[in-house]
């Protein structure tokens, strides 16, 4: 395998995706993909699920020789209604309640605004993840005057979005409601009692919070926005979006996408994109959807401290769209770095894969690959055991460096180097953070006390000896488990007693890694130390 190549057969839901897009939009010059967010407390790992469904199908269609925009609405103007509460200075949060999003001062004091510091680092882990997105700065577009038009326009076919809303709401939107949000010229607040469209292009408007009267003329506002119903079908016709996807909660009769996609076609003449309904992701252990406010959530980048990036794209194309799953930080770990290592080997023909599988599998792993059509080399990378990357690192105090040395030979490029520096980094990480006691070990310092009976004491003397006098002639894990294994017979001990022992020696606890290749891995000088 040379080079990633489009599929022989439509397999993946984003080929699928694409095709449907291509068939229903005709052919066209530019395509245009989009996702958003809005910035009102940290971007959670739940929220990266919207954007790498996009981003899949970015490349689906790019594979397909296709030109794409895929661009990202960052909703900066929305208004910040609550406070999340793993966030500092909580009190100076409270006083910019109803403010905008983007007028919200960081309260980490590093960017110019609580938005924009959620924006950077949420675009920063997206580039981490292979993902490149054109961004779209909401407020920026209001005050630049870009959505004026489109405004006005919404303004006089009040009635008839009231209708299409009315439809599905319990009790119907009083009769002086307007299908727009006002920052008060004072306070800067949208608590605003009453709005009146006037006739000669502005707006009147009393704030509910400050009592001042202003007036905003439609046409050169900075301070008019579309609320989120309308704001959405507007900015579809606005872009020209052939392709975005939504959540479940926004996926049901009568929610916000079945008014968009009446309003686009009915108020301002346009399709609606091409929708994709995906599910919520959860973090196992965790429970419950993530949420911002609650403060009950995990970031792109703590994902990334366990699971190098391409296993990230893995995990979510390696599941339909509309499927919900969890991601474990637990034991369960070390079983997705195995079948990531596995799927990676059938597709360079190194283990065996099913015919029915084999399409799928190599368009799963094309898909988790960080740079699109990269040219993957004829070899497989190297693939150190993520487990007993563990293992290494426990016995060299965490030393990445000094665990290098161990696979000197097998790093022959700067793919090699990569994957190796980012696996033992992780690894790294999830000993220190989330891996379960059984997984944990140091190597004693010091010689072990222990009360063993004659024959067992006589068994451990013996193996010492073994090791001192026979440890260079030793030439693999299988020859010494074979030798320990001869001692246990000839001095009639039960192996778990035996091999109890020799872990209270070595890290004073009942198990760990597999014995033999322990020994060595430890290394001449260290075990025999403790076992003199």
């Amino acid at each position: 395998m040379t080079e990633t190549t489009p599929p022989k057969k439509t397999v993946h839901w984003a080929d699928f995706t694409a095709e449907r897009i291509i068939n229903e939009r005709g052919d066209k010059d530019v395509y245009v993909c989009a996702s958003g967010i809005t910035p009102s407390g940290v971007v959670h790992f739940g929220n990266f699920r919207e954007v790498i469904t996009t981003e899949f199908v970015v490349r689906a269609l790019k594979d397909r020789g296709k030109k794409v925009r895929f661009i990202f609405s960052w909703d900066d103007f929305d208004t910040f209604r609550k406070v999340p509460v793993n966030l500092p200075k909580q009190q100076e949060l409270q006083k910019f309640l109803f403010n905008p999003i983007v007028d919200t001062p960081d309260p980490f004091s590093r960017d110019e605004s609580y938005a924009r510091h959620h924006e950077v680092n949420f675009e920063n882990e997206l580039k981490s993840a292979g993902i490149n997105i054109e961004p779209v700065y909401q407020a920026k577009c209001y005050r630049k005057g870009q959505y004026s038009q489109m405004i006005q326009h919404t303004l006089e076919n009040t009635d008839k979005i009231k209708a299409i809303l009315n439809q599905y709401r319990e009790a119907p939107l009083a009769d002086e409601w307007l299908p727009v949000l006002i920052y008060c010229e004072k306070c800067n607040r949208d608590r605003i009692k009453t709005i009146t469209h006037n006739k000669n292009g502005t707006l009147s408007y009393e704030c509910e919070l400050c009592h001042h009267k202003g007036e905003e003329k439609i046409a050169n506002s900075t301070r008019i926005k579309l609320p989120w119903r309308v704001d959405w079908p507007m900015r579809w016709f606005f872009e020209k979006v052939d392709f975005e996807p939504g959540g479940k909660d926004h996926s049901s009769e009568g929610g916000s996408f079945t008014t968009a996609k009446t309003i686009v076609k009915d108020v301002f003449g346009g399709l609606a994109p091409i929708y994709l309904q995906y599910d919520f992701i959860s973090i196992k252990g965790m429970g419950g959807k993530m949420s911002s406010s609650k403060g009950n959530l995990v970031t792109v980048t703590e994902v990334l401290k366990i699971y190098e990036p391409e296993m990230i794209r893995w995990i979510f194309a390696s599941y339909k769209s509309n499927v919900d799953f969890a991601i474990g930080f637990d034991a369960e770990v070390i079983k997705n770095y195995e079948d990531f290592d596995r799927l990676e080997r059938s597709v360079y023909g190194l283990e065996p894969m099913s015919d029915k599988k084999r399409d799928m599998n190599i368009r799963v792993y094309e898909l988790s690959q960080l740079v699109q059509n990269e040219k993957l080399g004829e070899k497989c990378p190297f693939q150190p055991s993520f487990r007993h990357l563990t293992n290494l690192l426990q016995i060299q105090d965490g030393s990445i460096d000094r665990t290098r040395k161990y696979y000197e030979k097998d790093i022959i490029n700067d793919r090699d180097e990569r994957r190796f520096q980012q696996r033992a980094a992780c690894a790294l990480n999830w000993l220190n953070e989330h891996a379960p006691d059984e997984f944990k070990f140091t190597i004693n310092k010091t010689k072990t006390t222990l009360e063993l009976d004659e024959i067992t004491q006589n068994f451990i003397q013996s193996l010492g000896t073994l090791l001192k006098n026979d440890w260079d002639a030793i030439k693999s894990d299988n020859e010494l488990h074979e030798k320990i294994y001869q001692l246990i017979n000839d001095f009639k001990i039960e192996p778990p007693v035996a091999f109890k022992t020799i872990y209270q020696i070595l890290i004073s606890k009942d198990r760990g890694p597999k014995l033999a290749t322990f020994i060595r891995e430890i290394g001449k000088e260290k075990v025999l130390a403790l076992f003199k």
